[in-house]
């Protein structure tokens, strides 16, 4: 079985090693140079790749006309896609012999599209998961050949579930792989009319608004929690980065009297927020936008809280 990997970030590196584990010959691997802008906290492709002797070629925006003749050239049996960042068009697609499959971060036909971890979290989802899929042009349309679902917790941040989504990723090609070497593709219809699609986010949408209700906010700030840009706040010309917090415990939730108003509040030794629905949030962590990975002391915090109008 041979194969042409199109590969990036931690899923591209555990997927490409469960392919060389079952043997599958991969005779070219397609992934991204790493962008200095970006905080780099996954593994890189590249490496496993040249650890493993494999051709390596780096594309960052547009797979152009001499990568495909070459992926036409090698006649691969599959074409797979690991959480590349690019579409990739039809006449490559149309070079793998067998089939072309994907690698989605969602159970499908649910959160299509980009980043569907981080949109799994902020919509309070309880479980998520990886799905492989034949590739159409029509991005996360075609096919649903093999899915793993795993949970989310009321606590976890987007990186747990990430995580948790790498190893359902693992499991699904791993459990796939061999009917797909027999020349096999298990195939049920994607009902895009019972899904969802979502776009990329920026980091401004993780703008904090305290009046919305606890739970939404929580969410929010535990779907962009570092190594993602963190939901934020600005107070007196600053921007603060809520870097870890949960929703308050009933003891700390009782030290804020009813009528205090939404936004942040010093209690018992601790920073907290009240949401516009009563609900309040324990900060654990929070760092200056300008100095991140520094939290601020519980002396600046108790300060801050004091600065709110």
């Amino acid at each position: 079985m041979k194969a042409v990997v199109f590969a990036y970030h931690n899923v591209g590196v555990r997927c490409l090693k469960t392919l060389l584990a079952r043997g599958v010959q991969v005779n070219l691997v397609v992934t991204h140079p790493d962008s200095p802008g970006e905080t780099l906290w996954f593994d890189r492709v590249a490496d496993v790749a040249a650890e493993a002797g494999i051709p390596v070629i780096l594309v960052d925006e547009t797979v152009d006309n001499s990568i495909i003749d070459r992926v036409v050239a090698l006649a691969p049996d599959y074409l797979f896609s690991f959480y590349f960042r690019r579409m990739l068009p039809a006449r490559l697609l149309a070079a793998a012999r067998i089939a072309a499959l994907n690698m989605h971060g969602s159970l499908l036909p649910r959160y299509r599209g980009r980043v569907p971890v981080n949109w799994a979290v902020l919509h309070g989802e309880t479980e998520t998961g990886a799905t492989l899929h034949v590739m159409e042009i029509k991005p996360d349309a075609g096919d649903i050949v093999a899915q793993q679902a795993v949970p989310i917790l009321p606590d976890d941040t987007a990186k747990d579930v990430f995580d948790k989504v790498t190893v359902a990723a693992e499991m699904t090609l791993w459990n796939v792989l061999p009917k797909l070497q027999r020349g096999e593709v298990p195939r049920r219809a994607n009902d895009l009319a019972a899904g969802s699609y979502f776009g990329g986010r920026k980091p401004e949408d993780g703008r904090i608004d305290w009046a919305q209700p606890a739970q939404a906010i929580y969410n929010l700030i535990r779907a962009v929690a570092p190594p993602y840009p963190g939901a934020f706040f600005e107070l007196q010309g600053r921007r603060f980065i809520v870097a870890r917090a949960r929703l308050a415990r009933p003891d700390l939730t009782a030290q804020l009297p009813a009528r205090a108003a939404p936004g942040l509040h010093w209690a018992q030794g601790q920073l907290l927020a009240k949401a516009g629905d009563g609900g309040v949030i324990h900060i654990r962590e929070l760092w200056l936008a300008e100095q991140p990975g520094k939290p601020l002391s519980a002396q600046q915090l108790s300060e801050l809280a004091r600065l709110q109008p």
